[in-house]
């Protein structure tokens, strides 16, 4: 430790659960002893420098990335991120360090080898005495084995098992496009359709909570935005039931949406704001909502659609016989949807 850096007065550590008098009065020491000794690779960033540069790191952090010391000290986390790791988990990161939150994620990251490793990521805040943010607390598991057992057994369960046909026909085909894609760029890929099948597993579980009958038309869509920053998101509209058989087309239009946001719109920016408003449109037996960034960077002049455009285009226009219109406007995106609800019956 150079003369210049002294311990910060007014940083404590938690007190341990269960402890003895001399295991506590020992606590630092045995904490230091636990950070280094422990399996469970960690790290821990300064909150108060710009872009949160690693302070701390144990063996085990090291031995899981491949790096060296002297190579990830003052160092963002983002060297583990790869052409796989998911934008939507990049960004859902970022409003989590913004909001001061803790966030418990999987993501792909890479070691210095290049290889991969599915990441289970835990960050939690450090405040000192004042509640000012001092530090951010990350630990990782390396969970890609536990992942193949996962889809092994997942694999060998759709043999044996009948799964809720509302969800299993879904969810069947967004797993073949995974397995039958040819792309180059797989991770990607894969990683691109596992957020959608998240999102669609998500609406399945609030349709499960009830009882696969209507939805409210505002749940739908906090479920949606809701791992990204809610402080930048206004909700506005009345009480509007959505049918269950539309619930998770829906859904998965929002997520596409709000990823959009994160990634390349509003959400993306500290300053942006993201406002969602809708009414009742009682001659078309549906409802009209307008999707409104602002505060973002400026939209790109490039208009080519990508996968989630069109996926979004198909779902409202085609599957779900309603009107989709978009508006680049200099301040940000503004979207237009009308869905007759009757028809999508």
């Amino acid at each position: 430790m150079s003369d210049s850096k002294r311990p910060s007065p007014k940083l404590h550590g938690d007190d341990p659960a269960a402890s003895s008098q001399q295991g506590f009065l020992d606590r630092k020491e045995l904490a230091a002893a636990a950070f280094e000794r422990t399996r469970m690779p960690l790290v821990i960033t300064d909150a108060c420098e710009p872009d949160h540069p690693i302070v701390l790191a144990n063996h085990s952090f090291l031995a899981l990335t491949g790096y060296n010391a002297d190579e990830i000290l003052g160092q963002n986390c983002r060297i583990l991120q790869g052409k796989g790791t998911s934008p939507a988990a990049i960004a859902q990161i970022r409003a989590t360090l913004r909001a001061e939150r803790e966030l418990d994620i999987e993501l792909l990251n890479y070691r210095k080898d290049g290889s991969s490793f599915w990441n289970q990521l835990h960050l939690s805040p450090i405040y000192d005495d004042d509640g000012q943010l001092q530090y951010y607390f990350g630990s990782q598991i390396d969970v890609t084995e536990y992942r193949k057992v996962q889809e092994l057994e997942a694999a060998e369960h759709r043999l044996l098992k009948e799964v809720d046909h509302r969800a299993r026909n879904v969810l069947a085909i967004v797993d073949g496009i995974v397995r039958l894609s040819k792309s180059d760029d797989a991770a990607l890929y894969a990683a691109s359709v596992q957020r959608r099948v998240q999102a669609l597993s998500f609406a399945h579980a609030l349709l499960a909570e009830t009882g696969w009958r209507e939805v409210a038309l505002s749940e739908i869509i906090s479920r949606q935005v809701k791992p990204f920053d809610v402080d930048q998101v206004t909700l506005e509209g009345p009480d509007i039931l959505v049918p269950a058989p539309v619930v998770q087309p829906l859904a998965l239009v929002f997520h596409e949406l709000a990823v959009n946001a994160a990634v390349h719109g509003s959400l993306s920016s500290h300053s942006g704001q993201l406002r969602i408003q809708w009414h009742g449109v009682p001659a078309r037996n549906g409802f009209k909502l307008l999707w409104e960034e602002v505060g973002g960077p400026a939209p790109s002049t490039d208009r080519r659609p990508g996968f989630g455009t069109i996926m979004v285009g198909a779902i409202i226009e085609k599957q779900l016989q309603g009107e989709l219109q978009r508006v680049w406007n200099p301040e940000g995106l503004v979207i237009e949807i009308i869905l007759p609800l009757v028809s999508c019956v």
